[in-house]
């Protein structure tokens, strides 16, 4: 690991009963480094980046973010699941303030927050719309706000 590594994995390994998802897994990622996960189904993607959100935790080896061990979710950390996970009695902007749910923000410096997001994702006009409204690909854009509006410093799709 050098000084300019964001996250790295040692030696992971994932596994559970019979099943093992990831074995020996190494990987260091410097910071600004885009890194994209290429596989079979079931080669241990998902896993890898439930872990590295904190979701789970490795069977073996370590997973570590600036040096300092993943533990637990962390707000530095944002993820878009493949599915939207919109909640749908929520509107669009409320979806995308629940990003900012453990910020120690106002509600109005919330609402402003989650506003601009939804000025980059080109869905502003939809502030008020329930997910059910949305098409796919516009839900889609609303949970990458979401994800987003925290500014984490690792954002994981």
């Amino acid at each position: 690991m050098t000084s300019s590594t964001l996250v790295s994995f040692r030696h992971v390994r994932k596994s559970w009963q019979q099943v093992t998802a990831l074995q020996n897994f190494s990987l260091d990622i410097a910071a600004g480094e885009l890194v994209a996960l290429v596989g079979s189904s079931g080669c241990g993607k998902s896993t890898l980046l439930r872990m590295l959100v904190g979701l789970e935790s490795a069977t073996q080896g370590d997973i570590c973010i600036n040096g300092e061990p993943v533990t637990g979710v962390g707000k530095e950390r944002g993820i878009v699941f493949q599915e939207p996970r919109l909640f749908p009695w929520l509107n669009v902007l409320d979806n995308v303030m629940l990003g900012l749910a453990d910020e120690k923000l106002s509600r109005a410096a919330k609402r402003q927050r989650a506003l601009e997001m939804l000025e980059r994702v080109q869905l502003s006009e939809f502030v008020n719309a329930l997910p059910a409204q949305l098409s796919g690909g516009m839900a889609q854009r609303v949970a990458i706000a979401r994800g987003l509006v925290a500014r984490p410093q690792i954002l994981m799709l």
